[in-house]
């Protein structure tokens, strides 16, 4: 097998690139969905044979730990080598029904950061922008937003394009705003998203009953800098609040949604994150968090490599890439 003749090659350069100053440095990987089977339109996006192959090569290279033991090592200053956490963003439903069972078959722990808005069968504003896009059987597409031309859809490329276009034009737009254009959207083509895409409350408490963390992250997923101070401390509060009601447990660690540090959460969000008593947060900034790393801001990255030697490599590339804060 490929994966086991690379493993002690790239088990060696990690180790090396892995430790700064010689402390061991904590890399955190990020995930959203992993799918039943590879999608032509979106094909960065694992699905489960991928993902089982990902973490097979991770478990082999990596000392994998629970993302908030790894923060108290980080801390203390005792983390072990090539030390990594798995986590997952936003609360998808294939989560517990794909990426579950290749975690348990492992014996790997992870994170599930869980956006409570959606756990009542509602589905967030970019899905319901790609399940119109890709489910219209229309090949031309007039989104009726500014700037934008008669979008072509009469391939998966094209109509990854387009789904790409859009979001970009309507991601930083109010939310509200943002909504009445995504039920426009929705409109024009004829489609709507799967209300069963996200997870419910009782898949929550299946991902925690096996074991896995539960984190917050916002109620309803805005992007905190759009929203005034209250606003947006109402949603960190509120997302941790729902968790520990539906769990009966602690809720320790935060990701902010989108999470690009000066662009999606401000200096004044980090202190919000501080202030509800959360252990620890996750950015989207790629990088390895190191004992001087602010641990309201820890950094994540997603090797997206279909092969085993690129995965491993983008692994290591990614302890090279300066951590952004602010």
């Amino acid at each position: 097998m490929a994966t086991d003749l690379l493993s002690p090659l790239l088990r060696t350069l990690l180790a090396r690139l892995g430790t700064r100053a010689g402390r061991p440095r904590l890399a955190i990987l990020m995930f959203h969905q992993v799918l039943e089977r590879p999608s032509a339109l979106f094909p960065g996006i694992p699905d489960v044979e991928t993902f089982r192959w990902q973490m097979t090569l991770v478990s082999r290279l990596f000392h994998v730990l629970p993302l908030a033991e790894a923060v108290g090592a980080l801390r203390r200053g005792s983390l072990p080598p090539r030390a990594l956490a798995i986590s997952f963003d936003d609360g998808y439903r294939n989560n517990l029904t794909q990426a579950l069972p290749v975690l348990q078959s492992l014996g790997l722990p992870a994170t599930f950061f869980v956006a409570t808005g959606f756990l009542d069968g509602q589905v967030m504003w970019n899905d319901r922008v790609i399940a119109a896009l890709s489910s219209t059987r229309r090949v031309e597409f007039d989104s009726g937003l500014p700037g934008i031309d008669r979008l072509i859809l009469d391939s998966p490329g094209a109509r990854r394009r387009a789904i790409e276009r859009i979001l970009a034009a309507i991601k930083y737009l109010p939310p509200a705003q943002r909504l009445e254009v995504v039920a426009d959207i929705e409109q024009r083509a004829g489609c709507r998203a799967d209300r069963g895409l996200m997870l419910d409350p009782a898949g929550v408490r299946a991902l925690a009953a096996a074991g896995m963390e539960i984190g917050a992250h916002t109620r309803t997923h805005p992007i905190l800098t759009a929203l005034d101070p209250a606003a947006a401390e109402r949603e960190i509060r509120r997302g941790r609040e729902e968790l520990e009601t539906l769990l009966g447990r602690p809720v320790r660690l935060f990701a902010y949604p989108n999470g690009r540090p000066g662009r999606d959460y401000g200096p004044e969000h980090v202190a919000m994150v501080r202030r509800a008593g959360f252990l620890a947060a996750v950015s989207t900034a790629p990088g390895a968090a190191e004992p001087a790393t602010d641990l309201f801001q820890l950094p994540r990255f997603t090797p997206w490599d279909r092969t085993a030697l690129r995965f491993g490599l983008r692994m290591a590339r990614n302890y090279l890439t300066p951590v952004v804060s602010i």
